[in-house]
């Protein structure tokens, strides 16, 4: 007999109540107006948009924050393909650019503090932070430039990448990664987001519940695993517990050796999953074995 019956289940691959949804959009709105009303920021050239689970729509009850990307596009970081210059792309004559990524991301800190308060603006390594209340919720705020992945024919990939305070350099694709997902989504008939939703659940249920899950574990990680699940795994089953078994199963067989999951992917398809990242497949592998005998499923 499993842990959980299909009722309780199916409420956990739901999205986050009216409220709580209605507390996201205000968190996002207010971070547009303070980016919008500063005197500074209002004259460059910047993209507002939401990114993570909150963007994605996989985001659960439990943990509904909000990430979002301040980008810049007046300047931008690149990339060049082996054995291809500047000039052979054509962006060697490009005037330079006195702004850097530093003044840059103090900027957006002034701008969030004249909107918040600076008792409400916390800098973190990695992004500034607007504490939540009872009218939004807590938000990360995220200050990137364009970065362009070039092609030998001198076109590019649009990405996002951004400096830590402590210099490490972070490069994702957070709208492909949105258009993808939706496709996914659409092709498992509404599925794919649900059983996003319903691994990171379980997964906060195991941490409540004591259980020494690895901090390699992320919920990021999570939705790109379930990315990797075929289609025919997540839409050949009629219940939630038959979806959750075979995706473990398959993600934990898959697992087993490097080579059968080298290849798997964010859900951009634009960056793996597995190369230069905190997590590995082994971490993977143990995770999903916990996660199967939490659910106290058998064998049969």
């Amino acid at each position: 007999m499993p842990k959980f019956n299909e009722e309780t289940l199916t409420g956990w691959t739901k999205p986050p109540s009216n409220t709580e949804k209605s507390k996201l959009e205000n968190a996002e709105r207010m971070v547009k107006e303070a980016i919008n009303e500063d005197e500074k920021l209002k004259s460059k050239s910047l993209e507002v948009f939401g990114q993570g689970s909150y963007a994605n729509n996989t985001n659960v009850k439990i943990n509904s924050d909000i990430d979002i990307n301040v980008r810049y596009s007046d300047g931008f970081f690149f990339s060049l393909p082996d054995n291809t210059t500047e000039s052979d792309i054509g962006i060697d004559k490009l005037p330079s650019l006195s702004y850097t990524f530093n003044e840059y991301k103090n900027d957006i800190e002034n701008a969030l503090v004249n909107k918040f308060g600076q008792s409400n603006v916390i800098r973190n390594d990695k992004c500034i932070t607007v504490v939540g209340n009872s009218y939004r919720v807590e938000t990360d705020v995220v200050p990137t430039w364009n970065f362009k992945r070039y092609q030998k024919n001198g076109s590019y990939i649009l990405g996002a990448r951004f400096w830590s305070d402590s210099q490490i350099k972070i490069t994702n694709y957070p709208k492909q990664h949105i258009e993808n997902g939706i496709n996914k989504n659409t092709n498992t008939s509404r599925k794919f987001k649900r059983l996003t939703r319903l691994h990171r659940k379980l997964r906060y249920k195991m941490i409540e519940d004591k259980i020494d899950v690895s901090s390699n574990i992320t919920s990021f990680l999570l939705e790109c695993l379930i990315w990797n699940v075929p289609n025919d795994v997540i839409n050949n089953y009629d219940t939630w517990n038959d979806r959750l078994k075979q995706s473990i199963i398959f993600l934990y067989n898959k697992t087993k050796e490097k080579n059968d999951c080298k290849e798997w992917v964010e859900v951009s398809e634009l960056l793996y999953l597995f190369v230069a990242r905190k997590w590995s497949h082994n971490d993977v592998n143990t995770y999903m074995l916990q996660l199967w005998q939490y659910l106290e499923y058998t064998n049969d």
